[in-house]
């Protein structure tokens, strides 16, 4: 783009003209990405709330890619009475880091309306101290005493921008963070862009987890991910990085690492520059929600990154930011309906069935399991020391049950219950469903015992339990007022199993179970006798493990 059409430009919108041709950056493939800063002719005024904020014969007009054009003013054309400076930065990686200041003038004021960068880049490096202004937060501009208009945001001037069609026609195929990191790192390179490594570190709603870290380096096929725990915010490797500031407020983070005593103020920094990075990158990948996550990108490229480059990026960064964030909160949804539904159960309702009434049919093993003399206990023990015995009770139960393929359905009070499995043929009984539930009963008898024996030692009172199996048709369904649904199971056989676990009280048997569940167990089981259920009709004979 030449200087007429730049003239062009600049009456379509309502601009003075300026002196000079625009500089302009070309890559292998002939996208154009713009920036660039011309001295303007005319002189230009700044009004808001009845006060002049600027006026300079020597302003400065600055042009970059996609964005409209935006005055710099002198320092010492610029009414500094009315300015405020806040505590805002942000980091242009090919500008710098801008601060901001509010305004005030009479009873007007608007927030962080005016910027400056104290330290601008090699690129701009002419607008070091000169002071910029939103357009639309000003009351009035002036060139030579004639009004102008703030630019059409959608008539900026217009680098091709060749990650702009790959975000807008091939990111959407991404199916997760992952996949997106991998698609977009590949595309980064593809278009010439030589990213080393891009990272990107995502907070996560997670009992367990602080955040998932996704990494891809070039020359590699796959995404790796860790999992950070929660442990991780206290470990100085994360308190001393990029992240942690980034996270903690900093606009971002820009480090050359193949100039003269480079700042190597990070120690990740040093170990990059002894692998041969030459330039590093972090900056925020904000959600909607207002959570702020982190991406990184190296190059060992000598020079590091160029401007362009940069530019590229950060012009499809906020579109970036909101893909990341509908597989984010899909991952979420997902973590939390699996935390406190169950896996299966979760994928139930991310599959649609969330009205009450859906259900299905299933012929399952049902478990469940309770906590001995809890009431008496509940009385006696301090309510930390209680909750803390009823975890350990139940973190074995359900332990057992999930690493066994079961489905935890529900907690009630000091008491679970479960199934094995939750889909299958009705009225056709599997012997893997029963030998899964007996294997989960084996396990919790033994994660029960190591509870007890670390109860013991440290004088603590032993935990009773008692695990009910039974085997029948029960409906797995969702119930409840239309505003308050859960899935449970429903049915005779789910009450049969909890009455089976009663019995375990009066045989001394931790775990019972019943006839039917005997018939299609695979491996002999030992008899207990007949017994009557409270709420059963008639006699039933139950089961336990084979002494020894």
């Amino acid at each position: 783009m030449g200087a007429i059409s730049g003239y062009i430009l600049a009456i379509a919108w309502g601009m003075p003209a300026v002196r000079g041709d625009m500089d302009q950056f070309t890559d292998k493939q002939g996208a154009e990405f713009i920036l660039n800063t011309e001295p303007v002719s005319q002189i230009i005024r700044v009004e808001f709330g009845g006060e002049v904020v600027a006026e300079s014969a020597k302003a400065l007009l600055l042009r970059e890619s996609s964005r409209v054009p935006v005055y710099y003013f002198p320092r010492a054309d610029v009414n500094l009475d009315l300015f405020e400076r806040t505590e805002l930065t942000t980091l242009c990686p090919f500008k710098g880091i801008a601060h901001y200041w509010n305004l005030q003038a009479g009873e007007r004021s608007a927030e962080n309306a005016a910027w400056s960068y104290k330290s601008p880049d090699e690129s701009v490096p002419e607008i070091e101290g000169y002071i910029s202004f939103y357009w639309d937060r000003m009351d009035a501009w002036f060139a030579d005493g004639e009004p102008i208009h703030t630019p059409d945001p959608e008539r900026a001037v217009s680098g091709i921008n060749p990650l702009m069609d790959w975000t807008m026609n091939e990111a959407w195929e991404a199916s997760s963070n992952s996949d997106l990191v991998q698609k977009f790192s590949r595309c980064l390179v593809n278009n010439g862009i030589p990213v080393h490594r891009f990272r990107l570190i995502i907070r996560t709603l997670h009992p367990l987890l602080y955040a998932r870290v996704f990494s891809w380096t070039h020359g590699q096929d796959t995404v790796t991910e860790f999992e950070a725990d929660l442990a991780v915010i206290e470990s100085d490797e994360f308190l001393n990085s990029p992240f942690a500031a980034i996270i903690d407020g900093a606009s971002g983070v820009r480090r050359r690492l193949d100039v003269d005593n480079p700042q190597l103020d990070y120690p990740v920094l040093k170990d990059l520059k002894e692998q041969g990075i030459t330039d590093y990158v972090a900056m925020p990948v904000a959600f909607s929600d207002g959570q702020v996550n982190v991406f990184s990108i190296t190059t060992d490229r000598p020079g590091g990154f160029s401007t362009e480059d940069l530019g590229y990026i950060y012009e499809i960064m906020p579109l970036f930011s909101r893909l990341v964030e509908m597989h984010y909160v899909r991952r979420t949804a997902e973590t939390i309906l699996d935390t406190y539904l169950g896996k299966q159960t979760g994928r139930r309702v991310l599959d649609g069935k969330i009205k009450r009434g859906d259900g299905d049919n299933v012929y399952a093993v049902i478990w469940f399991c309770d906590l001995r003399n809890s009431t008496p206990l509940s009385e006696s023990m301090e309510r930390s020391d209680f909750l803390a015995m009823l975890n350990q009770f139940l973190e074995a139960m359900a332990g057992a049950v999930l690493d066994n393929g079961g489905e935890v359905l529900r907690y009630i009070g000091d008491a679970a219950l479960a199934i094995f499995p939750i889909t299958g043929d009705v009225g056709l009984a599997t012997p893997e469903a029963t030998r899964k539930a007996a294997k989960a009963a084996r396990d919790a008898i033994k994660r029960m015992g190591e509870v007890n024996a670390a109860r013991r030692n440290a004088g603590d009172e032993e935990i009773g339990f008692g695990i009910g199996l039974h085997l029948g048709d029960v409906t797995y369904g969702n119930i409840g007022a239309p505003t308050r649904l859960e899935f449970t199971v429903i049915g005779a056989a789910a009450n049969e199993a909890a009455r089976i676990e009663s019995l375990t009280k009066t045989l001394g048997e931790p775990v019972l179970m019943s006839a039917k569940f005997n018939e299609c167990y695979p491996s002999k089981l030992r008899s207990v006798g007949k017994h009557d259920l409270r709420g059963v009709p008639g006699t039933h004979e139950v089961f336990t493990f084979p002494a020894g």
